[in-house]
């Protein structure tokens, strides 16, 4: 396909998903920002992932699964309430937010290309295109209580094949941590359809039938300078596992583990990680704590025999290309990036999701801008 192509990009319908079950009690975690940085600014800071599948079967759609996705969704978050909650001021009145699973939803949106998927996978700028198949507003400073954290866009092309993309604040979730709640989210999928008489029969939420005549979707040229840079083109993100668990309240530790993901990191990109840079630390309750750091005062200490169990990984390492929202249908297609503010470097340390065994660890997550 000619780059040259005005490929165009369709919001069909933008609708809110939330738990099936009311939240009760409501759950929240705490967020720690300094006042320098503000809500506004640290809530730009997301992780984007798309997952691209072919149609399995002649008359299976973006738009039937689209219809399902909403009712599996709604009973994904059941046992994930904070995703479809909402960011507020702390109760304790000491500058501190909070996000709380107060049902508000999260927000999907359905959405039509005009090339197919092989036409897609074949573009030779690719991440400008991959920036439309993912939808993100930036928290409102004002009013963050009505901002959503999590987005899903399900985007259709014209072969029958079709993308699901998730953008999600990363105060809500990591790499991991979200990959975990894909794995989880999908089996409920899959099961949902399993059950069902005919799995590709119209899904009540079925968009074609529910659209309003005359309603004017908008238009979004892929190829026009307009369009949002992708993320990934301006920073590299480097992902390390340690298979312990670390103290939360030990920052001389995090400071150990830092630097020596950070040395990694500088390594395999050949970029050298700004002079300060933005520490995210989620502790184990999930509550978070965003710091400002200095470079020199992490390689202040020579490393101890702590880190000797790192692992650096890469993003197929995480198995998202697995992830299935129909029985034995992988992605054929996944990308994954974590977006910078204005070229801010920034490490995230957070808990790993418990395996199936039981066994958990922690995260380096370090973001280099170009």
């Amino acid at each position: 396909m000619s780059e040259c192509i005005a490929t165009k990009l369709q919001i069909e319908a933008m609708q809110t998903v939330m738990p099936l079950k009311p939240t009760d009690p409501r759950h929240s975690r705490r967020v720690s920002v300094p006042e320098k940085h503000g809500p506004g600014s640290s809530f730009r800071r997301r992780l984007h992932m798309i997952l691209c599948y072919n149609k399995a079967s002649d008359d299976e759609s973006g738009w039937i699964v689209a219809g399902w996705i909403k009712e599996s969704l709604g009973r994904a978050l059941i046992e994930n309430p904070v995703l479809a909650g909402r960011l507020r001021k702390g109760e304790d009145d000491d500058g501190d937010m909070e996000i709380v699973s107060n049902d508000c939803g999260v927000r999907m949106l359905e959405a039509q290309i005009n090339i197919t998927l092989a036409q897609f996978l074949h573009l030779k700028h690719k991440r400008v295109a991959e920036s439309e198949l993912v939808f993100w507003e930036d928290v409102q400073e004002s009013t963050p209580q009505y901002s959503p954290l999590f987005y899903i866009q399900v985007t259709n092309f014209n072969c029958g094949g079709y993308s699901i993309g998730i953008s999600c604040s990363l105060f809500l979730a990591d790499p991991f941590s979200m990959t975990s709640f894909l794995n989880k989210w999908s089996k409920i999928h899959c099961t949902m359809l399993s059950q069902a008489d005919k799995p590709n029969k119209i899904p009540t939420f079925y968009f074609p039938n529910l659209r309003k005549p005359g309603t004017l979707p908008a238009h979004v040229p892929l190829d026009s300078s307009s369009t949002n840079d992708h993320p990934a083109a301006t920073t590299r993100t480097v992902i390390f596992r340690l298979p312990t668990k670390i103290s939360n309240s030990d920052k001389e530790i995090h400071k150990t583990l830092a630097a020596k993901c950070i040395e990694e990191a500088e390594n395999k990109t050949s970029k050298r990680l700004s002079s300060r840079f933005t520490m995210f630390l989620k502790d184990s309750m999930e509550d978070v704590k965003v710091e400002s750091w200095l470079r020199e005062d992490v390689f202040q200490k020579p490393f101890s025999g702590l880190i000797s169990g790192v692992d650096s990984l890469s993003w197929e390492d995480l198995g998202i290309d697995k992830i299935c929202f129909k029985e034995d249908t992988k992605a054929v297609y996944f990308s994954c990036w974590i977006s910078s503010i204005f070229g801010e470097d920034f490490v995230m340390i957070v808990p790993s999701p418990d395996d199936d065994e039981g066994r958990s660890g922690h995260n380096i997550i370090v973001t280099i801008s170009d």
